[in-house]
């Protein structure tokens, strides 16, 4: 299995780190890093946005969700029924953001272990990011930026409050706003800010995606809800000139 992963993730990585570094990041390996991790991002995009894009469904229906747990806490199989008949109307798929994790999980850890592993390894000689920060120290600044931006892509991806005690997943997922980037801030004080670096650029690409696909969604439910208006209006104005004749 070690073989396979080095084979399949690691070396290809490694190969394209390499390449940047030599030929686009002006032998700047935070440049360099940088740079990966975009075209990381761009391979992965198809299911990031998929991923992304549930998760803003279920925040959009997340007073729905509330409602049916409220009227059959006490009947569970009716609870199961009515939430599984409010996902298939939105198109949500409640576990299709576990399978997208499961996915791009070995790419991401083959691309952590590349950042980490070949600051030591010689292929490389220039670890000064953009001149002046050393990429193979911490760096508490570089900690912060990623902190504050997963503090504020946590805060975007909360569900909007609703009437009601907030129930166990809910409670759960306000504290992970708090916990996530106090984790992020203690294990980026502790390893070289290369893998910082990694954390900012897909943070921002995740904060960009997340955006992008909630004014997406908005501008689908107003066009929507004007063509339903329409459609509306036609039916009265079809009833008053059916009343005249």
């Amino acid at each position: 299995m070690s073989a396979f992963f080095h084979a399949v993730f690691y070396e290809p990585l490694l190969q394209a780190l390499v390449w940047l570094y030599t030929y686009a990041a002006f032998k700047d390996f935070g440049l360099a890093v940088i740079m990966l991790t975009i075209l990381v991002r761009i391979v992965l995009f198809p299911l990031f946005y998929k991923g992304v894009k549930q998760q803003v469904l279920i925040q959009k229906i997340h007073p729905k969700i509330k409602e049916i747990q409220e009227r059959h806490k006490d009947n569970k199989e009716k609870q199961a029924m009515e939430l599984m008949e409010l996902y298939k109307k939105h198109g949500v798929n409640p576990f299709s953001s576990i399978l997208v994790l499961i996915i791009q999980l070995p790419i991401v850890i083959g691309l952590y272990q590349v950042i980490l592993k070949e600051i030591s390894s010689g292929l490389f000689d220039n670890f000064l990011f953009l001149g002046f920060i050393d990429v193979r120290k911490t760096s508490i600044w570089i900690a912060i930026a990623a902190t504050i931006l997963q503090y504020i892509q946590g805060r975007i991806s909360m569900p909007k409050k609703s009437a009601g005690k907030e129930g166990g997943a809910a409670e759960f997922g306000k504290m992970m706003v708090y916990v996530g980037p106090a984790l992020t801030l203690i294990i980026l004080t502790r390893f070289a800010s290369a893998l910082g670096l990694y954390w900012i650029t897909t943070t921002l690409f995740s904060l960009g995606q997340q955006v992008y696909i909630m004014k997406t969604l908005k501008k689908k439910d107003e066009e929507k809800a004007v063509k339903e208006a329409e459609k509306e209006l036609k039916e009265i104005h079809h009833g008053a000139d059916s009343r005249k004749n």
